[in-house]
């Protein structure tokens, strides 16, 4: 009577690895995975999402934009948590004036803001009735059609600047056309007589930048004292996380993470692809 033999456990199949073999091959290649993206996100590129309207009428709330982590050199605020591995700032560069920047604001420096630079270290800043007076010169402020922006579930306006047309909600607010020293130009608004419309006069201390939004009379900016939530004061350049470089998706606000068919309804097409 013939015997089987029985397989040894021990011995493996020709051709096949040992499921632990595999596994560590797995794991391995997902913390590489891991390492690179971490890289990239911290000296690369970064994304990030637009959470107020600060900075109307160039960004609208729920623009996710591309932010590059290389162009004002790497800080400790470049690292994920802000993880203190980099001393100070290296391959430093400061912005150019005009330049859209996002920073860990000041005076927590946890969260994320996003401005546009309007002073460098040494500059005078003043506003006059809501013009900036620039190193004792006045930054052309030209009066443009008015903006008009739909109101949608992430944004909608005070009666004051709102209209109705065909069924549908409207805000309008004044908009000004200003170039900064440099041929920098970029579009404001203006929802007229606020309390930062006249200021004291700032001189920028070295390292340090003066930051503004756009929607002139909605922004807590350089203009206000370091007060969390209030004001920013002036910006150290160590905060810099990166310049905005440009817009890959946009949305209204009307999708739901729960049905995917939205996402695409609730896109704005027109502002994807977007460049600064």
């Amino acid at each position: 009577m013939e015997e089987t033999a029985i397989p040894d456990p021990a011995v493996r199949a020709p051709g096949r690895r040992p499921a632990r073999s595999e596994w560590r091959e797995t794991l391995s290649f997902l913390i590489r995975l891991l390492i690179l993206f971490m890289a990239l996100r911290s000296f690369v590129f970064t994304p990030f999402v637009i959470p107020s309207e600060s900075m109307l009428p160039r960004l609208y709330i729920g623009d996710y934009l591309v932010v590059s982590k290389f162009s004002y050199g790497f800080s400790r605020y470049s690292l994920p948590f802000g993880v203190p591995l980099i001393p100070g700032r290296v391959l430093a560069k400061l912005p150019a004036r005009g330049d859209i920047a996002v920073f860990k604001a000041p005076p927590l420096n946890r969260e994320d803001y996003i401005k546009r630079v309007i002073g460098l270290p040494g500059d005078t800043i003043q506003l006059r009735r809501g013009q900036i007076i620039l190193n004792g010169v006045a930054v052309p402020q030209e009066p443009i059609e008015d903006f008009v922006i739909p109101a949608t579930p992430n944004y909608d306006c005070a009666a004051a600047f709102a209209e109705e047309s065909f069924g549908k909600r409207y805000c309008r607010y004044r908009q000004y056309r200003e170039t900064l020293t440099g041929g920098k130009s970029y579009t404001v608004l203006d929802r007229g007589q606020s309390v930062a419309d006249d200021t004291q006069l700032f001189t920028v201390p070295p390292g340090h930048l003066f930051m503004m939004g756009d929607n002139r009379d909605d922004s807590a900016d350089s203009r206000f004292p370091q007060v969390a939530g209030q004001g920013i004061g002036f910006v150290p350049v160590e905060n810099l996380v990166g310049r905005a470089e440009f817009m890959f998706f946009s949305t209204d606000g009307t999708a739901s993470w729960l049905l995917p068919w939205t996402w695409f309804t609730a896109a704005r097409g027109e502002r994807i692809g977007k460049g600064f």
